[in-house]
């Protein structure tokens, strides 16, 4: 199947899927160089603190299916954070069971010093897309987002997300 305006062959999903895979791998050095070994943080404890700054308390199982990282990894990344005192107890009033932690106010201060780290390596990165591309760029991202939401969701019902207001 051809775009009659390029005559360019349109990707399969699949090779799409790829080029995410790829995306997120080879964005990983860049986060690593630029972001993690500046602001003394691991690349995992980054990931937590990402994860819980943009959806709020959040139990080690919520982090591992949305990270994707291994329990172990996260059981030390919540450790980790929790001797920094960028981590607390939270408390979820449906499941008295289930113990997830949230940012402190050290850990909202750390995840905001971060934030000039973001911005070098962005800059780095995407600097020579269009105004036109960035917003591209955005809208296609939020709506893959919105769709792997909704696959943590459908396969991973206990899961809590704290946004049921950005599904797509």
């Amino acid at each position: 199947m051809n775009d009659q305006s390029t005559d360019t062959p349109f990707p399969a999903p699949a090779e799409l899927l790829v080029r995410l895979l790829k995306l997120g791998s080879f964005i990983s050095g860049p986060m690593r160089d630029g972001v993690c070994d500046p602001a003394e943080i691991s690349s995992n404890e980054l990931r937590v603190i990402m994860a819980l700054a943009g959806e709020g308390a959040l139990a080690g199982h919520d982090l591992v299916e949305i990270t994707g990282l291994p329990p172990m990894n996260i059981s030390r990344a919540i450790a980790s954070l929790r001797d920094r005192g960028w981590i607390e107890d939270a408390v979820d009033p449906d499941n008295r069971r289930r113990r997830p932690v949230r940012l402190s106010a050290e850990g909202h201060e750390a995840y905001r010093r971060t934030q000039p780290h973001f911005d070098v390596v962005a800059d780095a990165l995407l600097s020579s897309l269009t105004n036109r591309q960035r917003q591209q760029l955005a809208s296609l991202t939020d709506k893959v987002n919105a769709r792997l939401i909704a696959w943590i969701r459908d396969h991973h019902s206990e899961v809590k997300l704290a946004r049921p207001d950005q599904d797509a």
